[in-house]
């Protein structure tokens, strides 16, 4: 196998990004999937159940058993809108916010530490590209 196509290397960065994160989160308490729904959070508290899997790119049925799971934790809460039943909106509860800026404080550190002998220019390149990855293949869905 070709350990540098592109496949492998994005393949083997966010798992080794994975690892290094939830070692660095070990004490929290979070599982797989949560800390990645607490930071879309941060940016979009109350939104909508359907919303965050999409945004999240977490299948509906799996994301429902995570909610259900942080809303034990009392990390999220899930409230009806303008009287609309068939619609929940989820939002941060304040453990969860406190969570958030542990995780924030992570992500910052782990980043940091990933690009730390990369150039800003050359950091910037690659977001620019990724982010055009990202539209070209959200365009394809």
């Amino acid at each position: 196998m070709d350990h540098h196509s592109y496949h492998y290397l994005i393949m083997s960065v966010h798992m080794m990004f994975q690892k290094e994160l939830f070692n660095a989160l070990k004490d929290t308490g979070l599982s797989m999937g949560q800390p990645k729904i607490i930071d879309y959070l941060k940016d979009h508290d109350g939104v909508s159940q359907k919303d965050l899997a999409f945004g999240c790119h977490i299948e509906p049925a799996s994301l429902t058993s995570l909610l259900n799971r942080m809303e034990k934790q009392k990390l999220i809460e899930r409230r009806m809108l303008h009287g609309n039943r068939r619609s929940l909106y989820v939002f941060l509860t304040e453990k969860g916010w406190e969570m958030s800026s542990i995780i924030s404080r992570t992500f910052d550190r782990l980043e940091q530490n990933i690009f730390e002998n990369i150039p800003d220019s050359d950091r910037d390149h690659l977001m620019k590209i990724l982010e055009k990855i990202y539209e070209t293949m959200l365009e394809k869905e």
